[in-house]
């Protein structure tokens, strides 16, 4: 369906419904927010005066707070702010928290990119892949429960993905008074699940999306599809090498956790989460393979230690470059556990083949490794089966002008979003040996100006054939100053 024909119907549905008063749905409580705000503007709120300081309008937003504005290059200002939003968009009065997002100001005549990170917010300027092909402002929001984003105390159960749909909504709405112009959404990994998500509840918030290296888990146990990936993935000979090494980070378990237990004891590390070192070490082992692909590529297998003769220092060296020697403590789960709970709640989690650890494991691998070991156990746990194949069904029958980005060889991309009969204007790429980096530029050239030509003509930057033609020509913008501290985010090792 259209999104002309959706907004005709849902006009005609709402006449009668909004005339006997109902439809009291957190969509309709944002657009009664703008109606308001519209009502009170006419030139009497600097939010709506489009000569007025970008700063200004922000600030003059209700909700809206700025706690910093940080220099960055010719061209752009950049802010950190935080917005009020309702813990429970369901039932408003339980309360309020802070959610933190941020700002990259290009101008009021350009696009704007809404940057669903999935994670905590980065708080340095920087632009993604489509804020950078079209020139546009980009607005950047750290997903609920994520520290400092988290109501105290917390009610675990309001972290989930309708809620979040829930502020991304809210907080584009608000900001539709400054930005009129075609709004984008995008994010990679757990971001790009959450821009679908966002879309699945609110399609017509953004003219289209695109989502980075997305996977589509619909099982808590998926487990097919990933099997099969590290069956095929590479050359027979970097399997074979990678397994070797994982299972000898085992058969050597006596001297290296003995290492790994000092290690952590010197960091300052405690293990209540997974229970003890032992396990924590244990699982750190089952991810060093799926971490190699995951950041990796097949160039790097020539860097995976020879299991036979490799020493200790050089396999533990390999280790903690694929997991982390601190990894599993306490103390970095912490900054996941929003994560964590909405794999093992909503999201699925993957499991695969490990039989040629037979002998050297100590734990039931589908226990450990799964996302509930990583949530704290005071913490209630309950999985929906319902959440992700409601998401899949949507892209399959109703999506519109979306965009997925996979690496070929990036372990995520095994369960992707695939596209169905409903789906229109809607695109899937792949990246040859790609990554969990992956993304329009590294695509084959006629992909990429294919894909680019997308990108420009979602955002308004021409028609179809001109922004086709625009593709072609048009180069991605290279990575400078101000998205230095993109590249690092991108490179930041996270469970998704």
């Amino acid at each position: 369906m259209t999104t002309t024909l959706r907004r005709l119907l849902v006009s005609v549905l709402l006449i009668p419904l909004l005339a006997l008063g109902g439809l009291a749905t957190p969509a309709l409580a944002a657009g009664a927010q703008g109606a308001d705000a519209a009502g009170a503007a006419h030139g009497r709120s600097p939010a709506d005066d489009p000569n007025a300081d970008i700063k200004d309008r922000l600030a003059a937003i209700p909700g809206v707070k700025i706690t910093e504005e940080k220099p960055t290059t010719t061209g752009h200002r950049y802010f950190l702010l935080t917005y009020t939003q309702p813990i429970d968009h369901f039932r408003p009065w339980l309360g309020t928290f802070q959610q933190r997002f941020s700002v990259l100001h290009r101008g009021y005549d350009r696009p704007t990119v809404f940057y669903t990170n999935g994670y905590t917010l980065g708080t340095n300027p920087s632009r993604t892949e489509p804020t950078r092909l079209v020139d546009g402002n980009q607005v950047s929001i750290e997903y609920r429960y994520f520290t400092p984003s988290r109501p105290e105390p917390a009610d675990w159960s309001k972290a989930g993905i309708r809620q979040q749909a829930a502020d991304s909504h809210r907080l584009v709405t608000a900001l539709k008074r400054i930005y009129q112009q075609e709004w984008l959404s995008t994010g990679a990994s757990k971001g790009g699940m959450s821009s679908t998500y966002f879309r699945r509840f609110y399609p017509d918030d953004v003219a289209g999306t695109i989502a980075y290296v997305a996977p589509n888990n619909t099982d808590v146990n998926d487990y097919a599809a990933y099997t099969n990936f590290f069956r095929t993935v590479g050359t027979p000979e970097c399997r074979a090498a990678l397994n070797a090494a994982q299972r000898e980070l085992l058969v050597r378990r006596d001297r290296l956790e003995t290492r790994y237990v000092a290690d952590n004891k010197a960091a300052g590390s405690t293990f209540n989460t997974l229970g003890t070192p032992d396990r924590a070490y244990e699982a750190g082992v089952l991810d060093v393979v799926w971490a190699f692909w995951q950041y990796s590529t097949e160039a790097d297998c020539a860097k995976v230690p020879a299991a036979a003769t490799a020493t200790d220092d050089a396999l533990y060296a390999w280790f903690d470059s694929q997991s982390g020697i601190t990894g599993n403590s306490d103390q970095s789960l912490a900054k996941y556990t929003a994560y964590y709970y909405q794999a093992a709640t909503e999201l699925g989690a993957p499991f695969f083949d490990v039989s040629h650890l037979k002998g050297v494991l100590h734990y039931d691998y589908k226990e450990l490794y799964s996302a509930r070991s990583y949530v704290p156990k005071d913490i209630p746990i309950s999985f929906n089966p319902n959440t992700m194949r409601d998401i899949d069904r949507w892209v399959k029958h109703d999506a519109e002008r979306i965009m997925y980005v996979y690496g070929g060889n990036d372990p995520w991309g095994a369960k992707p979003f695939k596209l169905g009969r409903g789906s229109d204007d809607s695109y899937v790429y792949t990246v040859p040996g790609g990554n969990h980096g992956s993304n329009i530029g590294q695509l084959p050239a006629a992909q990429s100006a294919e894909a680019t030509a997308k990108v420009l003509e979602w955002a308004g930057l021409g028609d179809q054939d001109a922004a086709r033609s625009l593709g072609k020509k048009q180069q991605i913008p290279p990575f400078g100053p101000l998205d230095e501290e993109g590249l690092k985010l991108e490179s930041q090792r996270h469970p998704l």
